[in-house]
C-alpha cells in the first residue's frame, strides 16, 4: 500500500509541476526577458534553464537540508534528468521528425556540456564536496554565460525565443487530448491564477506563487522518493536517477517533440542540452555552494549508482556528438531509436543492480 500511495502522490506532483512551469512560470520569465531586453540565446540559458530546471534545483535543496534525507537523492535527480533529456528528449525530437542541424550551437554547447560533467566526476573522486568546488561550479557557469554573449555578438544565426517556441509546443501538446481534459479538471485550482502573458501586471506576483509552489511540490517528491524507495528496497539514488528524473523532464520532453515537429530540431536539441549545463553547475553547484558555505565539507555518500551514471553521462554525449557528426548532424529516426533503445536499457539495468 505505501508503494502504490507513493507512486500516485508522485504523478499528482508531476502533473502539478507541469503545469505551474508551462501555464505560470515560464509566462513570468518571458515577460522579465522582454523588461530586461535579452537576447533570446542568453533568455534561453538563463530564464528558460531557470523554468525547466526549477524542479531539479528545488529537489537538490531539499534533499540536501531536510533532515533525515540523503543528499544523493538531489544528485541522482540531476543526474538522471541529465541522462533523460540526452537519450529520451533528444531521441524522441528525433523520431518525431528528422532534422538538419545546424552544427554549430550544438557543438558549443555539446563541448562546454562534455567539460562541466568532467568537472563533477573530478569533484567527486575524493568524497568530498568543498565550498570552493561549488563555486567553481557556479563560475563555470557565468563563464558559458559570456561564451553565449560573445557568441550572439560575433556568430550571425536567425535564433527564435526559445520561451516562446517551448510554450507553443505544450499548448499545442495539449489542444483536443481527453487527458488533457483529465489533468485540467485535476489542475483547476491552478487556474484560478491570473495569466502573466494577458495581465502583464500580475507578472511578479505569479513568478513568486510558481517558485513557492514548485519549491512546495519539490519538497513531497524528495519525502515520496524516499518512502519509494524505502518500500521497494532500492537506493534512493536508483528512484532518483529514474522515476524522479523523467517526471521533472516531461515538460521538456513534449515542448522539443512539437518544436522538432515545427522543423527546429536544432533547438530542440540545444535547449536539452543547454538545461544539462545548468543542472550540472546551477541546479547542483548552487545548493551545494550555500550547504558547504553554512556547514562545512559535503560527504557525498551513497553515490556509488550515481557515479556509474555520470560516466555513462559522459560517455553518452561523445557518443551523440560524434553519431550527429558522422551523419553530417542529421538527427534522424535511427539516431532516435537507439538514444531511446539506450535509456530502456539504462533503466532495466538500474533496477537490475548492474549500475
Amino acid at each position: 500500500m505505501e508503494i502504490l500511495v507513493s507512486l500516485i502522490v508522485l504523478a499528482i506532483c508531476f502533473i502539478y509541476l507541469a503545469c505551474i512551469v508551462d501555464n505560470y512560470f515560464l509566462k513570468s520569465l518571458d515577460n522579465i526577458a522582454d523588461w530586461l531586453k535579452l537576447s533570446p540565446s542568453v533568455a534561453g540559458a538563463t530564464l528558460m534553464a531557470i523554468g525547466t530546471s526549477a524542479p531539479e534545483l528545488s529537489t537538490a535543496m531539499f534533499a540536501l537540508f531536510l533532515p533525515n534525507t540523503n543528499p544523493a537523492t538531489g544528485l541522482g535527480t540531476i543526474v538522471g534528468s541529465a541522462l533523460f533529456q540526452i537519450l529520451v528528449v533528444i531521441g524522441f525530437a528525433s523520431l518525431v521528425k528528422t532534422s538538419y542541424l545546424n552544427w554549430k550551437p550544438v557543438v558549443r554547447d555539446g563541448v562546454f556540456y562534455t567539460f562541466s560533467i568532467i568537472a563533477l566526476v573530478l569533484v567527486l573522486l575524493d568524497g568530498n564536496i568543498s565550498v570552493v568546488e561549488g563555486g567553481i561550479f557556479l563560475s563555470l557557469y557565468v563563464l558559458y554565460l559570456l561564451v553565449l554573449i560573445l557568441w550572439t555578438k560575433y556568430v550571425k544565426e536567425s535564433d527564435p525565443d526559445p520561451i516562446e517556441l517551448f510554450e507553443e509546443g505544450l499548448e499545442e501538446e495539449s489542444k483536443g487530448s481527453p487527458v488533457a481534459a483529465v489533468i485540467d479538471l485535476m489542475t483547476f485550482p491552478l487556474r484560478l491564477l491570473p495569466d502573466p502573458s494577458k495581465k502583464e501586471r500580475a507578472t511578479i506576483p505569479v513568478f513568486i506563487l510558481s517558485l513557492v509552489g514548485i519549491a512546495g511540490i519539490s519538497y513531497v517528491l524528495v519525502i515520496s522518493a524516499e518512502t519509494l524507495a524505502s518500500g521497494l528496497g532500492v537506493p534512493a539514488a536508483i528512484i532518483a536517477l529514474t522515476i524522479l528524473a523523467g517526471g521533472t523532464s516531461v515538460p521538456e520532453l513534449i515542448s522539443s517533440a512539437i518544436v522538432a515537429k515545427q522543423g527546429r530540431g536544432d533547438m530542440a536539441i540545444s535547449n536539452a542540452i543547454g538545461s544539462n549545463i545548468f543542472d550540472i553547475l546551477i541546479s547542483l553547484g548552487l545548493p551545494v555552494f550555500i550547504y558547504t558555505l553554512i556547514n562545512g565539507d559535503l560527504a557525498a555518500t551513497d553515490t556509488e549508482n550515481i557515479n556509474t551514471s555520470i560516466l555513462l553521462l559522459f560517455a553518452t554525449m561523445i557518443m551523440v556528438l560524434l553519431l550527429l557528426a558522422s551523419q553530417r548532424f542529421k538527427a534522424g529516426r535511427l539516431f532516435g531509436l537507439i538514444l531511446c533503445g539506450l535509456y530502456v536499457v539504462y533503466v532495466i539495468a538500474a533496477y537490475a543492480g548492474l549500475l
